[in-house]
């Protein structure tokens, strides 16, 4: 199981992800570009002390991404608001990698299409969607429940 954060544009939302893995020893993917600048300075920032406790994994791009996740093979389950599965109907793998979009525009038609599973998290119909890591979590605690 692991977390993969596609061209994240809020860095203190990479730390949080980062101290999620950490307290569940899952490792932590970032396809790049960033809408901040992704350097060591700035990861001891955001992660705190939760940086030295987790893998984590930088994809120059989708393709490398896509590239990398074929020969590791396991599922691309994406999280969306989009997705007509709810979380609480889907059957996670141990090997599944759980993504999640940009903050503020989600994820491009093409990473839809070259996902295998696209799940949401059912909420109020009158918000329009959690937080990045707060999603994170909740699909992570409910992955991790299934499969260990």
């Amino acid at each position: 199981m692991k977390i993969v954060l596609y061209q994240p544009d809020i860095a203190q939302n990479l730390g949080a992800a980062m101290r999620l893995c950490a307290c569940f020893d899952v490792s932590l993917g970032v396809i790049e570009p960033c809408g901040f600048p992704l350097t060591t300075k700035a990861l001891r920032r955001t992660a705190m002390d939760y940086a030295a406790n987790i893998e984590l994994i930088r994809y120059k791009n989708w393709a490398d991404f896509e590239k990398v996740q074929a020969q590791d093979g396991g599922r691309i389950v994406l999280l969306s608001t989009k997705a007509s599965i709810a979380i609480t109907n889907f059957d996670f793998h141990e090997t599944d990698t759980l993504l999640f979009g940009q903050e503020s525009a989600g994820v491009p038609d093409q990473v839809h299409a070259a996902s295998d599973a696209r799940v949401h998290i059912p909420i109020n119909k009158n918000t329009r969607s959690l937080n990045l890591v707060s999603s994170a979590s909740i699909a992570l605690f409910e992955a991790l429940r299934q499969t260990r």
